[in-house]
């Protein structure tokens, strides 16, 4: 199988080329630093399958452009395919496969990471620093222990900021249609208008649809406390982004950590 790879980047390289190498896999990558898009997709002409990533463009004139090029096979080395028409894969007859979950410590290990920088100040700290200015006026946060947590999401990845946020020694209440029965005796579900009252720190970690668009919008950043954390892993969508401006510039929030 001839694979075309979008998008690459050099860590990419450094694991997939040792699959390629692997003779038990029977498979040759192209690497590409294009990234998938209407232009970009009949570079996939003499490929059998295409890797593409979560900022990959999958909509129905890209599928039917890879279908052009024989493309059967769309490999999504990520657990979100928002970005992907499934319908017009169907049509197409394109059989699409994702990452249904991947280091989800990671993630929720680099979500707690976000909060604690915000809380504790760490990147003005670092800017005093390097100005050869070691006033600690500006810096102060507060303990996590004892406090709130509120995790949106308890797939993989919320499981484990949940796990994180009771080693912490917080509250952890949690919001999902879907109880996960793996965090008995971790969190307590709540309904989402409670925990966006009673959070110190809210993380989202729930997929983007149609429900979920602009979850966080001007009236549910009006029912979380003063000074709460926000920090999103998830999908940008999931956030108005111009309720959250104009929550930062009346000063909402203690901190708030984006990497979506």
């Amino acid at each position: 199988m001839k694979i075309i790879f979008y998008g690459t980047r050099d860590y990419d390289r450094l694991y997939f080329d040792l699959l390629a190498a692997d003779p038990e896999y029977g498979c040759s990558i192209k690497f590409l630093a294009a990234n998938l898009d209407v232009d970009t997709a009949p570079l996939a002409e003499g490929g059998d399958a295409v890797c593409a990533f979560v900022n990959s463009d999958c909509s129905a004139p890209v599928l039917e452009a890879l279908a052009k090029a024989g493309i059967r096979l769309l490999l999504m080395r990520c657990a979100g395919f928002n970005n992907v028409d499934l319908d017009a894969a169907k049509r197409l007859g394109i059989t699409v496969l994702r990452v249904p979950g991947y280091s989800p410590e990671a993630v929720a290990e680099h979500a707690m990471a976000l909060a604690q920088a915000a809380n504790r100040r760490i990147c003005k700290a670092y800017i005093k620093v390097r100005n050869n200015n070691f006033a600690l006026d500006g810096l102060l946060g507060y303990n996590l222990y004892g406090s709130c947590a509120g995790i949106i999401g308890t797939g993989r990845i919320g499981a484990a900021m949940a796990r994180i946020c009771h080693g912490y020694g917080m509250t952890v209440l949690a919001y999902d249609q879907y109880h996960n029965p793996d965090l008995e005796g971790i969190v307590r579900y709540v309904e989402l208008d409670e925990l966006l009252r009673a959070a110190d720190l809210i993380s989202l970690h729930c997929p983007l649809t149609a429900e979920t668009h602009h979850l966080i919008n001007a009236r549910t950043i009006a029912q979380m406390r003063d000074n709460a954390i926000l920090v999103n892993t998830s999908r940008g969508g999931l956030i108005d982004t111009e309720a959250l401006i104009e929550a930062l510039r009346n000063r909402k929030f203690a901190g708030v950590g984006l990497d979506v």
